[in-house]
């Protein structure tokens, strides 16, 4: 029974952490972009120093896993150094994982915090489509219901979304909803991807994160220097950087390692109750720092983008064991009429 409780209570807290992450990070990032005092900063070198701090972590992280600094360069010369082919593989989700990040930024510079976490849920049927071409798996009657009502939901949320009115900034909704459409795609076929190659060897998570995040480094510096070349020279890497700034980039880092980690201890319908409630949340901060202006089609909308996440994850019925239980049945009342 202890044990049970003990399971419980580290579910509940896994959830809990789950969906402050989600909720703060929209809400933060959207802080730093609209009305935080300062000059503004660059958004690129944001991204590529998250994702330094991701290499980092999974350097620390693997060498508690081998438990020793032989065992470890040994991993890293083994699936690194040499081997130049798994890199190459890697770098194809650091890519789009690099776009899908840029485009977080771009997004919440025009769209509200709630308008963007409902918004970003279409993550839902995207990553469920690759699935079912990538995977190869189905998904029930159930699970397809549920993703049109999804796409019904966000739908009639950004029909006629909510106004910010602390936000004096000139805003773009179109092209937030277009970098939210383009960070969806990434987002589903990343994931999808990255879990393809996860269960094609037998490779540690973490080499498998440090081999990503090696190529993502260097996409994103390419990045940097491609989009805020001249700027980022002019006034250097850290222009407009300040504890909110460092506060989103450590929510980004460590916040994504930490929900990869702690997944395996949830069920898809503990995630479903973390993505709604930081829904919730960030409509809540959402209305109390920018004075969002909650329409009826949003409110209708979030919820039934929130009832979908829940359908979505309910797990499947086994048909099979019902049409055994069926047949068994079945054939008991023949022996019983005979």
């Amino acid at each position: 029974m202890a044990n049970e409780n003990v399971s419980v209570v580290f579910k509940l807290y896994c959830l809990t952490v789950m969906t402050l992450v989600a909720a703060t990070y929209t809400v933060a990032l959207r802080y730093t972009r609209t009305i935080s005092s300062g000059d503004l900063y660059f958004s690129t070198t944001a991204v590529c120093i998250t994702e330094v701090i991701k290499l980092v972590l999974s350097l620390g992280m693997l060498a508690k896993e081998t438990g020793s600094l032989v065992k470890l360069k040994s991993s890293i010369e083994e699936h690194i150094i040499f081997s130049p082919k798994e890199l190459l593989k890697l770098s194809v989700p650091s890519i789009v994982y690099a776009v899908q990040n840029n485009m977080a930024f771009v997004a919440l510079s025009n769209l509200d915090a709630a308008v963007y976490q409902v918004t970003y849920q279409l993550k839902i049927p995207c990553t469920a489509l690759c699935t079912v071409l990538m995977l190869n798996r189905s998904l029930s009657r159930l699970q397809w219901f549920s993703v049109f009502m999804l796409c019904g939901g966000v739908t009639l949320v950004q029909w006629k979304p909510g106004e910010a009115t602390k936000v004096q900034i000139e805003q773009n909704p179109f092209m937030g909803f277009v970098a939210i459409a383009v960070a969806v795609l990434c987002s589903g076929f990343a994931g999808v991807y990255f879990e393809k190659v996860l269960k094609s060897s037998d490779t540690s998570l973490w080499v498998r994160n440090i081999q990503m995040y090696l190529s993502g480094i260097v996409v994103t510096l390419i990045g940097v220097y491609m989009t805020d070349g001249e700027k980022v020279l002019e006034k250097g890497f850290f222009f407009g950087y300040t504890p909110w700034v460092c506060f989103v980039v450590f929510l980004s880092s460590v916040g994504g390692l930490y929900t990869s980690v702690v997944v395996k201890y949830t069920d898809n319908i503990m995630k479903g109750f973390s993505a709604a409630a930081a829904i919730v949340l960030s409509t809540i901060a959402s209305v109390l720092l920018f004075g969002l202006q909650i329409t009826f089609a949003f409110a209708t909308g979030a919820l039934l983008v929130c009832i979908s996440i829940y359908l979505y994850g309910l797990p499947k019925q086994d048909t099979s064991r019902v049409s055994r239980t069926d047949a068994g049945a079945e054939s008991k009342q023949k022996l019983i009429s005979v």
